[in-house]
C-alpha cells in the first residue's frame, strides 16, 4: 500500500467510528454540524475519511454525542494518521542530524531489528567515507541545509548500538548493493571490509541476497522492523511509519522469505570478497 493509501484507510476507520458515535446518540450529520456550528459537508467528509479531524474538532464530536470516554482513544488514532506519513522536506529541513538522533532514539529503544536494503549498505554499518558520500548526495538532492560533518559524526554514534546491550540485528542486503559504488573503489574496499568486520560481530546476522535469486515477493523499498512494533519504509518523498500490527506482519512474512534465499556465512563472504577482488 502506498503512503497516500495508508494514510486513507486510517482516517475513513477513524471516521467510520465516529459515525457509530453519532448514530448511537440519535443524531443526523446536519443536527450535529449545525450544534458544533460548522458547514454540513463537514461531518460528512470527516465520517468518510475525505477530511482529517482536528483534535478540536474530536472533542466537539465527543462532547456532542456525549463519549467523551472515547475521546483518549480517537486522539491516539488521529496522532497516528498523523505520524504515519512525514515528508522528508520536514524530517531534513534542518539538515541531516536531526534525523540521525530520532533513528538512534528508535534503535535504543529496540531488542530485535530486521532491515532490508535493495541498493545501499544499511546506515549502521556505514564507514565514515562511505556516510560522507551518501549524506552529501542526499543534502544535493533534497537541498538541505549541509550539515555534512554533523551528520556523519552522528550517523557514526549510532552505530555504537551494535556493541551495547543484548539486541539482535538481522540484514539482508541484495548482492547489487556490493556492486552500487560511493565515491571511488577506495571507499567500497574499505566499506566492503567493513562488512566482513561486521558479520563476526556476536549479536549481527549479515547475509547477502543472490542477483540470480529467484524473487518470490512483492517489489519492496528499503526497509527496517523495529521489534514487531513498527516498521519504517523509505521513499523518495518521505519517511512513511508503520504501526499497524497486520501490515507490520506483513513486513515479517516478507523478511522471512527474503531470508530463506539469502546467502549466509561462508557464502555471504564469498560474494563480498569476489566484490572486493573486482574493486581492487
Amino acid at each position: 500500500m502506498t503512503h497516500s493509501g495508508a494514510a486513507h484507510e486510517q482516517r475513513e476507520a477513524l471516521g467510520a467510528r465516529l459515525r457509530e458515535l453519532r448514530r448511537d446518540a440519535g443524531l443526523t450529520g446536519r443536527k450535529l454540524a449545525d450544534s458544533a456550528g460548522w458547514h454540513e459537508s463537514k461531518t460528512s467528509k470527516i465520517e468518510y475519511g475525505k477530511q482529517t479531524p482536528s483534535e478540536a474538532d474530536l472533542r466537539t464530536w465527543c462532547t456532542l454525542t456525549g463519549s467523551l470516554d472515547e475521546f483518549p482513544d480517537l486522539i491516539a488514532s488521529l496522532r497516528n494518521i498523523q505520524a504515519a506519513y512525514m515528508e522528508f522536506r520536514r524530517v531534513l529541513g534542518t539538515g541531516t542530524r536531526r534525523r540521525q538522533r530520532m533513528l538512534s532514539h528508535i534503535e535504543g529503544q529496540t531488542q530485535i531489528m530486521r532491515w532490508f536494503e535493495p541498493m545501499i549498505i544499511p546506515g549502521l554499518l556505514q564507514t565514515p567515507d562511505y556516510i560522507e558520500w551518501i549524506l552529501g548526495r542526499i543534502i544535493r538532492f533534497y537541498d538541505i541545509p549541509n550539515d555534512i560533518d554533523e551528520g556523519v559524526t552522528a550517523r557514526i554514534e549510532r552505530q555504537q548500538v551494535l556493541y551495547r546491550g543484548t539486541r539482535r540485528f538481522s540484514f539482508v542486503i541484495a548482492e547489487q548493493v556490493l556492486h552500487t559504488t560511493a565515491g571511488q573503489d577506495s571507499v567500497m574496499v574499505e566499506q566492503l571490509d567493513r562488512l566482513l568486520t561486521a558479520m563476526a560481530l556476536p549479536r549481527v546476522q549479515l547475509g547477502i541476497l543472490p542477483s540470480a535469486a529467484i524473487y518470490e515477493g512483492p517489489a519492496t523499498n528499503s526497509f527496517v522492523m523495529y521489534d514487531n512494533k513498527l516498521v519504517i519504509v523509505e521513499t523518495v518523498t518521505a519517511e512513511l511509519t508503520i504501526t499497524q500490527p497486520r501490515e507490520i506482519a506483513l513486513y515479517g512474512k516478507l523478511f522471512d522469505l527474503l531470508r530463506t534465499q539469502t546467502s549466509y556465512g561462508e557464502a555471504a563472504r564469498g560474494l563480498i570478497q569476489k566484490a572486493i577482488a573486482q574493486r581492487r
